[in-house]
């Protein structure tokens, strides 16, 4: 279908006009609670003064665009998506389910861009797949080394702000702690969206403490880790997840206060109002006594993203991300994700094959079965 500017939903007042003569976007205001509905929470995202759900809805893997809009009309005001997500469609489809409703929600898109030309494409891109002309916040994505936060991209995000096209600078990371000086001193990244949950627990507290104190706003992705509740992961003939271990692991880090909101997946309506509860609920010592038996579970198999063995293998192998796509198969039922991310490895690290040593000199101080890992994700996705 031919993008047509007249027949946009998705769309702001007066965006037409030249961006310096913008006048002022106002942020959505936070929406009472309907008779009898869930209550909402809110805090505010850093210095960006955005007013963020302390529950945001993310879309990586959502299919069903009605499970969006019903995300929408329960209050859930934080809507992320990304450049590459389905291949494009998925922005496609929250564009679709969002359809209306853009002046009252706060919407984040992603690029992984390593370029300034291809960087500037992927936003006109997502700027016309999503129906707006403009995004609450762009992500430069998967940005796990300080040198991928480059002064050419930083200058990129910089002119779409001037123009108005985006309202605020973000980075997704895995690795908060590596990017965390790098963040704070370009003085422009507004926003931190990082791996986050029970089972990785206070890793990375250092370095969310520093970007905390420094006004960046911090959003929690992968919070569920291995207690999302629409998979799971069979494992000698067990079920590793526990009933009520995906709304504990959400209620686990909506307690901290240094996250303004965290975006899980969510798949179908029983997932979204389930999510939406956790807003409402306290984290009790029963959560925490679930939490610790699904950790101590899955402790041999799920990587914890510390880091510490990057560099360890003598063949090179990258482990710290080869596991990590590995989890998108086993605890998040994405095979496909998983072994694009996998078929994205520069060959040299994608050869590398485990069973061809005797023995693995790789520990991992949080006791997962390196090598075992490492040989199913290669057995899967090679």
């Amino acid at each position: 279908m031919k993008y047509d500017p007249s027949r946009r939903n998705f769309i702001a007042a007066g965006l037409s006009v030249p961006a310096a003569t913008l006048a002022p976007r106002k942020d959505p205001a936070p929406q009472a609670a309907k008779p009898g509905s869930i209550p909402l929470a809110y805090r505010t995202l850093g210095k960006t003064g955005l007013k963020v759900t302390t529950v945001g809805f993310g879309c990586m893997v959502t299919t069903d665009a009605s499970v969006v809009q019903r995300g929408a009309e329960m209050g859930i005001n934080y809507f992320d998506t990304a450049r590459v997500y389905g291949n494009g469609n998925n922005e496609r489809m929250v564009a679709s389910a969002l359809k209306g409703r853009r002046r009252n929600l706060i919407l984040s898109s992603k690029s992984v861009a390593r370029t300034a030309a291809e960087a500037r494409a992927h936003l006109d891109t997502s700027l016309k797949e999503l129906e707006t002309d403009y995004l609450d916040i762009w992500y430069m994505h998967f940005r796990d080394n300080p040198l991928a936060i480059t002064d050419e991209l930083l200058t990129v995000w910089e002119e779409a702000k001037k123009q108005g096209k985006i309202r605020h600078i973000g980075v997704s990371t895995h690795n908060p702690t590596a990017i965390a000086d790098r963040v704070i001193e370009t003085g422009k990244i507004e926003v931190v969206l990082t791996v986050y949950n029970f089972a990785i627990g206070a890793a990375h507290d250092a370095a969310f403490d520093r970007l905390h104190k420094a006004g960046i706003g911090l959003v929690a992705m992968k919070v569920m880790a291995p207690a999302n509740r629409a998979f799971g992961f069979q494992s000698n003939g067990r079920h590793l997840n526990k009933p009520g271990g995906a709304l504990a692991a959400l209620k686990w880090v909506l307690k901290d206060q240094r996250f303004a909101t965290a975006i899980p997946s969510m798949t179908d309506t029983e997932q979204l109002e389930e999510n939406i509860r956790a807003m409402a609920e306290r984290f009790e010592p029963s959560d925490e006594k679930l939490l610790a038996q699904i950790d101590e579970e899955i402790r041999p198999l799920y990587c914890r993203m510390c880091y510490r063995c990057t560099g360890q293998c003598p063949q090179g192998a990258a482990i710290p991300e080869t596991l990590r796509y590995l989890s998108y198969a086993d605890f998040y039922g994405q095979f496909a994700l998983g072994r694009e991310h996998f078929a994205a490895l520069p060959e040299p690290q994608r050869k590398v094959r485990c069973r061809d040593c005797a023995e693995c000199t790789v520990r991992c101080p949080n006791g997962v079965q390196v090598a075992e890992r490492m040989k199913r994700a290669q057995e899967l996705f090679g």
